[in-house]
């Protein structure tokens, strides 16, 4: 395979966003992949893709599931396949632009010429870089990241950050039959994961901006996910997948 990144974008509901996002992404200089999962979205965002397939031909990927099964197994789907299929920098992404497309070269940059195994699009790493939040919001998130480093030890300023680039060989150290949460305390997990496991892990900072279009898919039993699973990461053993 000549390119070796892949973007992952889990959609659910996204049709007011994904051509435009496809379109962003497949304009960057470096030849960035893009898999798309789509949860069985009703409003027609799957068959908004498949039509640009014709468009970005080897390049633009879906995957369609039967309906809303979690971020977590989402983005652990898109994991295997993009392993299988040989790509060796994967990033997870929003469909909705509250991550600058722009920025996934700095993250690529950080893992491959910096040398780090995880690098994490940072909202919090140089203050907190947030736009059009409401301040309920902002100290939600801002303290679910503090209450991670506290509980966990981990040195990580933005853990719930879903914009993030992994090298291959992180993903295939990660026992990934072992991640537990499919919400927003997934990315928490993952991070936990890695870092637990000995990899590098770089805070790239960047300026978070709310979705303009579409719905967030917050709620409070992600949240309460979340809160209830760092204790349990606090005690588990984290331990590398066994090689095959």
């Amino acid at each position: 395979m000549d390119c070796s990144k892949i973007v992952i974008i889990p959609t659910y509901n996204e049709k007011e966003n994904i051509e435009k996002i496809i379109r962003k992404v497949r304009s960057l200089d470096g030849d960035f992949h893009i898999l798309i999962v789509d949860d069985g979205s009703p409003d027609g965002t799957g068959t908004i893709v498949k039509g640009l397939q014709q468009e970005f031909p080897g390049t633009l990927f879906i995957i369609e599931r039967s309906g809303k099964l979690g971020l977590g197994t989402a983005y652990i789907t898109g994991f295997n396949w993009c392993l299988e299929h040989g790509y060796d920098y994967i990033f997870e992404m929003d469909a909705d632009f509250s991550h600058n497309p722009d920025d996934l070269i700095r993250l690529y940059n950080a893992c491959a010429v910096e040398g780090a195994g995880m690098s994490i699009g940072s909202r919090y790493v140089e203050g907190i870089a947030v736009r059009d939040w409401p301040l309920s919001r902002i100290l939600i998130s801002y303290g679910a990241s503090y209450y991670v480093r506290t509980v966990l030890g981990m040195k990580v300023y933005d853990s719930t950050a879903g914009f993030v680039c992994y090298s291959r060989k992180v993903l295939e150290t990660i026992d990934l039959d072992r991640i537990h949460m499919k919400g927003y305390g997934f990315q928490i997990e993952m991070k936990y994961n890695a870092w637990k496991l000995g990899f590098k892990i770089k805070e790239v900072p960047i300026i978070f901006t709310d979705r303009k279009e579409g719905k967030s898919k917050m709620s409070s039993s992600i949240f309460g996910e979340a809160f209830r699973g760092v204790i349990a990461l606090r005690f588990r053993k984290i331990t590398p997948r066994q090689q095959h």
